[in-house]
């Protein structure tokens, strides 16, 4: 862990979070748990391997490490 104040160490959580509310979690009103654990799911399962980033190369996450590592 970093010093007291040093956001650093949790960007890449603070960042997924910030997306997963602001695409997901805003974007409809939850009746059950349940509703909301399988859209998380779902949106994890899209963030990992469905998702373009023009950072990579317009590779999803997934595609981009497996191309990485066979290069």
């Amino acid at each position: 862990m970093s010093r007291k104040g040093n956001c650093l160490d949790n960007s890449l959580a603070e960042n997924f979070f910030g997306l997963l509310k602001s695409e997901l979690f805003y974007m409809k009103k939850y009746k059950t748990i349940k509703e909301l654990e399988r859209d998380i799911i779902e949106y994890i399962d899209y963030y990992n391997n469905k998702r373009r980033k023009g950072k990579l190369k317009g590779m999803s996450p997934v595609q981009y490490r497996v191309h990485s590592q066979v290069a």
